[in-house]
């Protein structure tokens, strides 16, 4: 397997991370203040990417510089500000609206990887954003229809944010070693989650924060945030954007809530209608499209030379 299926069968991975744990992280959401359980979460998995690096990677560190500083910061801004206007989103508008506007990214990236990257972006890469997109439609809103709401504008700040977190990852990480960018980025977010929390929570909400960390399905809540779903996944997407695009990542990402609903099937109790099940092929549909064809934007002159006349063949 070459290292390009190999970062996007690892990206796959995260994707099903996000989508099974889930449930199990709507547990901690529902009972900490959302801005406060960010600031745990990305500030736990900062130290822990850090801790990795020092005991395995130290020499890591040392490469370490001002302009991988000045690029962390600018990724954790763009996630915290993912995370922060989808919190404020839901305050106003539904939860399916959040989920179809969020997952809309898929559908940005190729533009923002055409402006940014100068990749050139193939049709087929066109067709699996559309046909992820349209799923993504048919997977939240089973048999209804989109209702707009006034917080709707907040998450597609949100998806706007999340999609330039994704695109300027696949600027910065083939410059940089991928644990200390990673841990970087996760502290800039855990510190601005921390500021937030403080300014619009008040300065109660992260020691009551600290007060439910003992129960035990909120303490398995955040370990599961704080380790396989922020510190390994982010670990993972800054270290596989090396040899993958950006188009891909947010197409495989799409995959999330797919596996999120699979997952309320089999332990949530939650059932899937014709439409929700439609959606899931449609989104399996664009996630393949994009693996089975070539991948244009990354050959070199020659090989784009080569591909063609194979293809003329």
């Amino acid at each position: 397997m070459n290292r390009s299926r190999m970062a996007d069968f690892s990206l796959l991975l995260v994707a099903m991370m996000w989508g099974c744990t889930f449930l199990i992280v709507q547990t901690a959401v529902r009972v900490l203040p959302p801005l406060a359980f960010n600031s745990i979460r990305f500030t736990g998995a900062a130290v822990l990417l850090a801790l990795i690096t020092l005991v395995f990677y130290r020499s890591e560190w040392k490469k370490v510089s001002w302009g991988m500083v000045r690029h962390s910061l600018l990724l954790g801004l763009f996630l915290f500000m993912g995370y922060g206007f989808q919190t404020v989103g839901l305050l106003y508008t539904t939860t399916s609206n959040t989920g179809f506007i969020t997952g809309l990214s898929v559908v940005l990236v190729p533009f923002l990887s055409l402006a940014l990257l100068k990749h050139s972006i193939s049709r087929y890469t066109w067709v699996s954003a559309v046909l992820a997109a349209v799923g993504l439609y048919l997977l939240t809103f089973t048999g209804t229809a989109m209702s707009l709401n006034k917080g709707d504008g907040f998450i597609l700040l949100c998806a706007i944010a999340f999609a330039l977190q994704i695109a300027y990852t696949g600027v910065y990480a083939p410059r940089y070693p991928a644990l200390p960018l990673a841990s970087l980025q996760l502290a800039v977010v855990g510190l601005f989650s921390t500021m937030g929390s403080l300014l619009f929570e008040g300065p109660g909400s992260l020691a009551h924060a600290g007060q439910l960390i003992g129960k035990p399905d909120v303490l398995l809540a955040l370990l599961i945030s704080i380790g396989p779903t922020s510190a390994f996944a982010f670990w993972i997407q800054t270290a596989c954007q090396k040899y993958t695009t950006p188009s891909r990542v947010a197409i495989i990402y799409a995959m999330e809530p797919v596996f999120a609903a699979f997952t309320g099937l089999a332990f949530g109790g939650e059932t899937l209608g014709v439409s929700a099940l439609l959606g899931c092929v449609f989104i399996l549909a664009g996630m393949l499209m994009a693996e089975l064809t070539p991948d244009l934007s990354r050959l070199k002159s020659n090989d784009w030379f080569r591909y063609r006349l194979f293809r003329k063949k």
